[in-house]
């Protein structure tokens, strides 16, 4: 006997329902943004993964050299990928560009809940827009996606925070340009490492631990933009322009929130600068979805990464993007019973004398053809009685043929009515039926 792989999910018939029921929907509201999907290979060259994040994630990779002697690995996310496909092609592209895709990826890491080692992710990405609306639109078209499946503002919330800020209160903070993001990758974990820890990783870069972190939680804690200009405003003046860089940032989150005001997102955003995302490159605003109960790790997460496409060697690109993984989100919605109950039904079901098989089996290929799901027993000779307890539990419209009849009956299961009509009326009289 061999068993499924640890991390990896088999998708018996009822599974495999839910997972696409939830995918189409994606997709529906993802085209009403006039978003297009995209692909790219499933296997790559693992250089395209460490230039990213370092020879470190090989570790984290399903990694080999294939036959050809080529160092692979199996795709842990979609963005260096696409960020190749747009590099590649970025001045023969009409801009600016609103793509996303749904695709499966692979990390080598220790499975649990909400984390596996295979795993659906929407990508939803705005490629070459400077302005705030592309924050905006991704943004709205994330809590739009939530709202199709029945979620409110009660349920989720979009943690909004900012990476400049950060940046600029750890330049007031006197924390050198290059720390700056060792320095943030540890706040990005703080609410998951004891006082005493962040503190002796402070100390080991040569910084004062404990100032630090005190400035680092009164910043954290913030949740209003008067409190932001008095934080700033009372921190000891600092060299060159950084208050005016405040300013001029403070001003521009103000922009961003009063558009997705008027996008009517009010509710479903929070300001809260406790959401960093370890990830380097990020460039600005960043924003992660959470159910309001915090029961479960983000939903949702992403922001603006403006040179992530020039690290790759193209020319630099502003892009917005976020990811949604389909693990979390199913356990969510399934914890809700937001996810419809699984219908096998189909449409039709044909039973039919012997006689008249050959008559049937010609309507039911044309029946097909015609858009409608029809099944039929597979046995010989099965006795019309037995065919229609079985149609019973299959279908929504039950068709009689018997020898010697000129017409045939059709049966609305829902309805509890019959009709009586010729072979040449079925598909016609089905289609005025809206199934």
């Amino acid at each position: 006997m061999v068993d499924v792989l640890p991390g990896f999910r088999e998708f018996y018939p009822e599974n495999c329902f839910l997972r696409n029921f939830v995918f189409e929907k994606i997709r529906q509201v993802c085209r009403h943004f006039c978003f297009v999907e995209y692909d790219a290979p499933i296997l790559e060259p693992l250089e395209l993964f460490t230039e990213k994040s370092g020879e470190e994630i090989v570790d984290q990779l399903f990694a080999f050299t294939d036959r050809g002697g080529r160092a692979v690995a199996l795709r842990p996310e979609m963005t260096p990928s696409v960020a190749r496909m747009i590099g590649s092609k970025i001045n023969a592209l009409k801009r600016p560009l609103k793509w996303f895709s749904i695709e499966e990826n692979f990390r080598y890491e220790r499975p649990q809940k909400g984390r596996l080692r295979s795993f659906y992710q929407l990508n939803i990405d705005i490629f070459d827009e400077h302005t705030l609306d592309a924050e905006g639109e991704i943004i709205a078209l994330t809590i739009a996606i939530l709202q199709s499946f029945g979620l409110s503002s009660d349920e989720v919330h979009l943690r909004l925070s900012d990476r400049c800020l950060w940046s600029i209160l750890l330049q007031m903070l006197h924390v050198p340009e290059d720390l700056s993001t060792t320095v943030l990758s540890i706040i990005d974990k703080i609410e998951r490492t004891t006082f005493e820890e962040i503190i002796e990783q402070f100390n080991k870069l040569a910084l004062n631990g404990v100032l630090l972190l005190e400035k680092i939680r009164e910043f954290k804690g913030i949740q209003d933009l008067q409190g932001l200009e008095k934080f700033f405003n009372q921190l000891p003046q600092s060299p060159g322009n950084l208050l005016e860089k405040v300013t001029l940032r403070l001003d521009q989150l103000k922009v961003l929130m009063s558009l997705l005001d008027h996008k009517g997102l009010k509710d479903f955003i929070t300001l809260d600068l406790g959401i960093v995302r370890g990830l380097a490159y990020y460039t600005g605003f960043v924003f992660e979805v959470f159910e309001r109960s915090g029961k479960s790790r983000a939903i949702a997460g992403g922001g603006r990464y403006d040179h992530l496409i020039e690290k790759f060697g193209y020319p630099q690109t502003a892009a917005v993007g976020l990811a949604i993984g389909d693990v979390t989100l199913m356990h969510m919605l399934q914890e809700k019973n937001l996810l419809p109950a699984f219908e096998q039904k189909c449409d039709l079901f044909v039973i039919f004398d012997a006689a008249v098989k050959h008559l049937a089996m010609y309507d039911v290929h044309q029946l097909r053809l015609a858009g409608f799901s029809v099944n039929y027993t597979f046995k010989e000779n099965v006795a019309l009685d037995k065919q229609f307890r079985q149609a019973l539990q299959q279908a929504h419209w039950i068709a009689t043929y018997q020898d010697g009849k000129s017409f045939l009956v059709l049966k609305d299961l829902a309805h509890r009515k019959d009709y009586e009509i010729s072979r040449q009326e079925i598909i016609s009289f089905l289609q005025k039926q809206n199934l």
